[in-house]
């Protein structure tokens, strides 16, 4: 199959999942009804460049009016650079060229609406609209913003490949065109973000001054190189975010602002920073070198570079020239970069990136596609079968998209036409879901909605966290039948509260919705039915409905402030929802599992055991309660043990005299305690029915 047909495909592919993940032709309030598939074009368009590194983060905003439009936004953590997104989506195929005249009037509409912000546009909105917040948000930063990126998206083709930058209200603008072929390139390239080529001479003008390593048979080869503060500077100005590799990026964003004792270094003694500084590491695909005039080598260009450990070195320099107005010609930054193959870039530089940032806890939760949690849930994806519906015979399988652009690429990989069809018919694009897809709908479920409402990527790297702070998780075919019920909950929800037709916030909505739900039912909605029935039962639908009416009227009324999105990110707005009673159908509580009838099957997430856990919980089950009764008797008579140890061993006992099985952290934690005790002189034996005593 050669590009242009893969290329269309790749169009149809996107409109079709345009059209399964949106409703149209339906009216809001403000007359944007029509904005429906538009903003599930702009809303996968921000998740593809935020994988790409080209964005952190976005949220859909649409609105239009006289000579302006507008279809998203979002501001990065330190609030210095603003992205703003209009669309143009042509629904054709195969595509259309979008003719340079409109990609200057969509742009001309974007800067239309971004003055009016700056001088306060908001005035003039309806308060409960999500565009006032954006619109507030930007007039607020109107004098802290250094840095303007206007992104236009389309499905389109175009002919514009650079518009000249441009100042407005005082502030430097930049406009990045992303159409369906730049798009397509960057997704099929097997990279999950775009390449950085620079060329140092052409660009900053001058080579880099380098110390190659030793030749050797290494699959990689190394340089130690010292890098002019002001072009790390300037190279960090340029590329932003996409210089760092996504680990040192979560770890950025996690860790939050820049480091104090660095910025004090670049201000009061810049001749000593490289003394002081520990430096950055980096990588790059290739590396041209030339001969420096006083002789020795120089890195005249880079290709693919990324900075895996030194993101806050990076930055530091970068807001300490832009914010503090320090002079940067004076610092030197120490520097190893290696060179890595591309066909090798996959496996060693992710290496590389954990190693270097080693003494960085954070990393520990930053997570690859590699990661073996992500290759069962794909595995499971790929063998599951979905339960027929509808009264038909034929099966489906729910599609999980471990890395980006995994479904065109198998799809691709079907010989013909027909396998293809084939394909499609078994893996619906309504039913694929990536990792930001699986982290809402459990933090959704686990009652985060405040952190789902954060983003998709910070939402994701929350999630993480938690799943790090678990310990070694090992999904199930259980747990990914659940899972699946969780994304039809979601996204049948999401329906629901379109039609409601409430004007905006849909993503808040939903995600404090089911979250109210999930905690008002003690996670007791029978998800093993959802599965089952791969959908709602009407019940199940007039609670959701129910209750988004009730959150809708809350998240638009935030105290003591106005804006609505920043509000629904507060643990406070979760806290005020949970205080809401709401009376709900009582089709809807005879429904709810039982939790006498069938414990195992409430839900917890990743907080549920796995098959490791379950057989430790089988041991601990085998422990009597006189044992554990025993034990923490003689741990506190001899001083042995801690004392929560010794709390938890009568709390053991009591589970079992109770007959009671343990949570799986309990079991874990009581299996560490039999050891420790019976290699501190504790004696236990088994008894006659295989129960464990003293």
């Amino acid at each position: 199959m050669n590009e242009q047909t893969k290329l269309i495909q790749f169009a149809a592919e996107l409109i079709q999942e345009v059209i399964n993940n949106s409703e149209a032709g339906q009216d809001n309030e403000d007359g944007e009804g029509d904005s429906f598939r538009e903003d599930e074009f702009t809303r996968l368009m921000i998740e593809y460049l935020t994988d790409a590194g080209e964005l952190d983060d976005g949220e859909v905003c649409y609105h239009r009016n006289r000579g302006i439009k507008v279809n998203g936004y979002s501001i990065n953590q330190d609030f210095e650079c603003l992205n703003l997104f209009i669309s143009i989506y042509t629904q054709s195929i195969p595509p259309v060229t979008v003719t340079k005249q409109e990609v200057e009037t969509a742009f001309r509409r974007l800067t239309n609406f971004l003055q009016k912000a700056l001088k306060g546009y908001h005035l003039s909105i309806e308060e409960a609209s999500s565009v006032f917040d954006m619109a507030l948000q930007i007039h607020d930063l109107r004098t802290q913003l250094s840095q303007i990126r206007l992104y236009l998206f389309t499905d389109g083709r175009t002919t514009i490949d650079v518009k000249q930058h441009e100042t407005i209200e005082n502030i430097t603008c930049s406009f990045h065109v992303w159409d369906i072929e730049r798009t397509y390139r960057c997704l099929s390239s097997g990279k999950q973000r775009e390449t950085i080529e620079i060329d140092f001479e052409s660009q900053y003008g001058v080579a880099i001054p380098c110390l190659p390593m030793p030749r050797s048979n290494s699959d990689y080869t190394a340089y130690m190189v010292i890098i002019p503060g002001e072009i790390l500077y300037k190279i960090y100005a340029e590329y932003g975010p996409r210089l760092l590799e996504r680990n040192v990026r979560s770890f950025l964003q996690a860790r939050g602002k820049v480091n104090k004792g660095i910025r004090q270094t670049i201000l009061q003694e810049p001749h000593r920073f490289l003394a002081y500084n520990n430096g950055i590491s980096a990588t790059a695909e290739a590396v041209e070198l030339v001969d420096l005039p006083g002789g020795g080598k120089g890195i005249k260009s880079a290709r693919d570079l990324q900075i895996v450990n030194g993101g806050q070195t990076t930055v530091s320099i970068y807001q300490a020239a832009k914010k503090d107005k320090a002079d940067v010609s004076n610092i030197y930054v120490q520097a190893k970069l290696s060179v890595v193959a591309p066909e090798k870039a996959n496996e060693i530089v992710p290496l590389i990136s954990r190693y270097a940032n080693n003494q960085n806890k954070v990393n520990e939760a930053d997570f690859s596609a590699n990661d073996p949690f992500h290759i069962q849930i794909e595995e499971f994806s790929r063998t599951i079968w979905a339960p027929a519906v509808d009264g038909t015979q034929r099966q489906t399988r729910w599609f999980y998209e471990r890395t980006r652009g995994q479904y065109l690429d198998v799809k691709g990989r079907e010989g013909t036409a027909a396998k293809k069809k084939i394909f499609t018919t078994t893996h619906p694009t309504s039913q694929k879901f990536t990792k930001t897809d699986l982290a809402k709908f459990e933090n959704t479920w686990n009652q985060l909605p405040h952190l789902v409402s954060l983003g998709a990527e910070k939402n994701f790297r929350e999630f993480t966290i938690q799943l790090a702070k678990r310990g070694k998780f090992q999904p199930d075919e259980d747990y990914f039948k659940r899972l699946i019920a969780k994304a039809i909950l979601f996204r049948k929800t999401e329906k629901i509260v379109q039609v409601q037709q409430f004007g905006g916030y849909r993503a808040n909505i939903v995600t404090y919705t089911l979250a109210y739900l999930s905690n008002k039912t003690a996670q007791q909605i029978d998800l093993e039915r959802i599965w089952r029935e791969q959908g709602l039962s009407p019940a199940l639908q007039e609670a959701i409905k129910i209750v988004s009416y009730q959150v809708h009227q809350v998240i638009i009324n935030p105290p003591g402030g106005r804006n609505v999105t920043e509000w629904c990110k507060k643990e406070e707005c979760w806290k005020q929802i949970q205080t809401i009673e709401i009376e709900l159908p009582n089709e809807f509580w005879n429904e709810l599992i039982s939790v006498d009838t069938k414990p195992n099957q409430i839900d917890k997430g990743i907080e549920s055991p796995d098959t490791e856990d379950l057989k430790v919980i089988v041991q601990i089950n085998e422990v009597s309660d006189e044992t554990w009764f025993q034990l923490a008797h003689w741990a506190k008579e001899t001083d042995n043990l801690h004392s929560w140890q010794r709390s938890l061993a009568f709390s053991l006992g009591k589970l079992a005299a109770k007959r009671k099985s343990p949570s799986y952290k309990q079991a874990n934690e009581g299996i560490k305690i039999l050891h420790e005790a019976e290699q501190l002189g504790f004696k236990y034996t088994h008894d006659s029915n295989g129960k464990i005593s003293v």
